[in-house]
């Protein structure tokens, strides 16, 4: 029996080598999709932690107020968006840090609102080993639980 031109056997193993190929491919696609988040966390986090180093370092220059007791890290991932007055500016302009928050991309939780509820934060008082919020952002982390290619949790990122 002839089907335009291809026998049906002919047909037959031409859908079976697409579909082996096709099997072949999804685990493909789906490592380079995680490949993909990977690289989007470690440019969120350089993009953030940058951001709060910039801001650490305008508060020891004077350009960003700070009380005496204060560790000169932002209170919040909010205020690098938000932005900060200028202490030696007359007109007390704004400085801004970050134009928007990035999202952490392993993020899974409840659904939030803003960017910055999807990131772990670590006060400048708590110890690298067991991060916890306080009164300042000292570095941000993910919240996910999983393993990344290299073999490191997310979170230790």
């Amino acid at each position: 029996m002839r089907t335009r031109g291809f026998t049906l056997i002919e047909l037959l193993v031409t859908l079976a080598i697409l579909g082996l190929l096709a099997t072949a491919a999804a685990p493909m696609a789906e490592l380079t999709a995680r490949r993909v988040r990977e690289t989007e966390l470690r440019h969120a986090l350089r993009e953030i932690r940058t951001a709060i180093d910039a801001y650490k370092q305008a508060g020891e220059e004077g350009r960003v107020a700070r009380a005496a007791d204060a560790t000169g890290y932002p209170a919040s991932l909010r205020q690098l968006v938000d932005g900060v007055p200028q202490e030696n500016d007359a007109a007390k302009r704004r400085i801004y840090f970050l134009r928007r928050v990035p999202p952490d991309p392993f993020y899974v939780g409840p659904a939030v609102s803003r960017p910055e509820d999807t990131w772990g934060l670590r006060a400048y008082s708590s110890p690298p080993d067991r991060p916890q919020s306080g009164k300042d952002v000292f570095d941000v982390y993910s919240t996910s639980q999983a393993i990344g290619l290299n073999g490191t949790p997310y979170s230790q990122w």
